[in-house]
């Protein structure tokens, strides 16, 4: 099933920021940041999207732990500063998501 537009723009742009996949450690703040946006409904089936591409069965239990830790502890202010850099680097800041 077809994202709506505003997670498909958000997995353009992680997938550029990101072209080799999604690092472990960088999931938490990741969604952490998409978290101040995004529904936990939009967040889980961007999740979703984001695992269908690395095809990595582990990864379905990182990123679904991710999410939990997303929404019930924060990452550190480090981490979230690290993801949000590459994120900008690649032409998209997490902040102006609509």
């Amino acid at each position: 099933m077809p994202l709506p537009p505003l997670l498909q723009s958000i997995v353009d742009f992680v997938r550029k920021g990101y072209p080799q996949g999604v690092p472990q450690h960088d999931y938490l703040p990741l969604l952490a940041l998409l978290r101040r946006r995004l529904t936990d409904e939009e967040l889980v089936n961007l999740a979703e999207d984001l695992r269908q591409v690395s095809g990595d069965e582990e990864a379905v239990r990182t990123i679904r732990q991710a999410i939990w830790d997303a929404t019930h502890e924060p990452p550190q202010p480090q981490d979230i500063e690290r993801v949000r850099a590459r994120l900008i680097e690649a032409g998209w800041d997490p902040e102006s998501v609509a």
